[in-house]
């Protein structure tokens, strides 16, 4: 439920509650009042959030309109006393034209925007030189990617040329600050290497593609919902979107300036895809829920701009996907890893000589292309009935793994340590 005031010329204010009645208008009433260019009636209207678009566009026929939308949801009661339950439960999305409104009144200064992109970038810096994981959920909630993103998403739905040039300049001025400032940092204090938490962040999954998408659902649908009809708060969610550009930004400005190129190419390839997925995502979220390139107080979408922007999202997000399949293992660690380490997994279990303890495998050396090292770690505690060294065993499933990764073809050199765990004396 929101509510609005209303102010027209005197004698006007009778038109404007028989307008709000016709939109289920609640606890209406009219107030002659005294303005600067003289006398005037007052409406005071509360009318669900379904019916704010429509009210707003039966308004506009009317001379000198001038209307005051309170962003924030309100409890109507009135009779009969006994419905208030039902009259306060009965919760909706909010209008096309708040969401749209609100997402232009979120951009903000220039000078704190990049402000906040710059100590982004320092925070993402130092948790990636410490490899301090909290200092990057941090670093999330610094990012002032989420703005942007959504206003760009916003902008789609709309069909709107101008915003939508507006968000894209905001996006990647943000997110060239924060790549400058880790590159900039990596730089000034000479750092030599990557660090463990930089090759942990360059590890993609094949399903990699999902993050952005649900991050950009996520992030469309906490502008959607209405104040009281969601448990998520809208800085969740911009965290969300800003998890999935911070950590590659940072990636890319390290990566490069200290001449690990692999690493800025594999940070690279991840802004993209997310850039492409949120927006897609978000735009058809925002089209799901109303938005369109006309609406009240609103004449400047043009209808072809929505599917270009979609298509070019969908091709985007298409052309990343078949580069990342292409380009194995170099695009696909993260899933290789997992699937070699469930093939070790059987190979081990499948034997005789030992069961599984604890099992590891990782890339490794991913700055040596064509050189790529599958390094597993295995840790196996000999069965009862075996006789035989722990060397013996060793040396056995040693080969039987490396055989088995051969065989699968993981584009990667196998190198296996098996360490035998023996059980303490009774």
């Amino acid at each position: 439920m929101r509510q609005l005031f209303v102010q027209v010329p005197q004698g006007s204010g009778k038109t404007v509650l028989e307008i709000a009645k016709a939109c289920k208008g609640t606890n209406l009433a009219k107030i002659e009042a005294a303005g600067v260019d003289g006398s005037l009636d007052l409406v005071m209207i509360h009318v669900s959030n379904g019916e704010v678009e429509e009210l707003l566009g039966k308004l506009e026929d009317l001379p000198d309109l001038s209307v005051t939308l309170l962003p924030t949801g309100v409890m109507s009661l009135h009779p009969p006393a006994n419905e208030a339950p039902e009259q306060v439960t009965n919760v909706e999305e909010r209008s096309p034209i708040e969401i749209f409104l609100a997402g232009l009144q979120s951009t903000g200064s220039w000078k704190g925007f990049l402000s906040y992109a710059f100590f982004a970038g320092i925070i993402v810096w130092i948790g990636l030189y410490t490899n301090t994981s909290y200092l990057l959920v941090a670093a999330m909630l610094l990012a002032p990617f989420a703005g942007p993103a959504m206003n760009t998403a916003l902008a789609t739905a709309r069909g709107d040329l101008k915003l939508l040039g507006r968000s894209i300049l905001r996006y990647f001025a943000a997110l060239s600050v924060t790549i400058a400032t880790t590159g900039l940092l990596s730089v000034i204090l000479q750092q030599q290497s990557p660090t463990s938490l930089m090759i942990d962040g360059s590890q993609i999954s094949s399903v990699s593609v999902l993050i952005p998408l649900a991050a950009g659902a996520a992030g469309a649908l906490s502008l959607v919902q209405s104040d009281r009809s969601s448990l998520v708060s809208g800085a969740a969610t911009g965290m969300l979107v800003s998890a999935s550009l911070a950590p590659p930004a940072g990636l890319i400005g390290m990566g490069a300036a200290i001449g690990r190129w692999d690493l800025a190419v594999n940070g690279l390839f991840l802004l993209l895809l997310q850039l492409g997925g949120i927006n897609l995502a978000a735009a058809l979220m925002f089209r799901l829920f109303g938005l369109s390139t006309e609406g009240a107080r609103y004449a400047r979408g043009k209808r072809g701009v929505f599917p270009a922007a979609i298509g070019v999202s969908a091709i985007v997000l298409t052309a990343l996907i078949i580069w990342q399949f292409s380009n194995s293992p170099n695009l696909l660690r993260s899933s290789l890893a997992q699937r070699a380490n469930s093939q070790l997994q059987q190979i081990v279990k499948q034997s005789d000589l030992a069961k599984l303890v604890e099992s590891n495998v990782r890339f490794t050396r991913a700055d040596n292309p064509g050189n790529d090292i599958l390094l597993c770690q295995v840790y196996v505690q000999r069965q009862p009935q075996v006789a035989r060294s722990a060397q013996q065993i060793r040396t056995d499933l040693t080969q039987a793994i490396q055989n088995r990764l051969l065989k699968e073809d993981f584009k990667a050199t196998p190198l296996v340590d098996v360490t035998v765990l023996e059980a303490p004396p009774i």
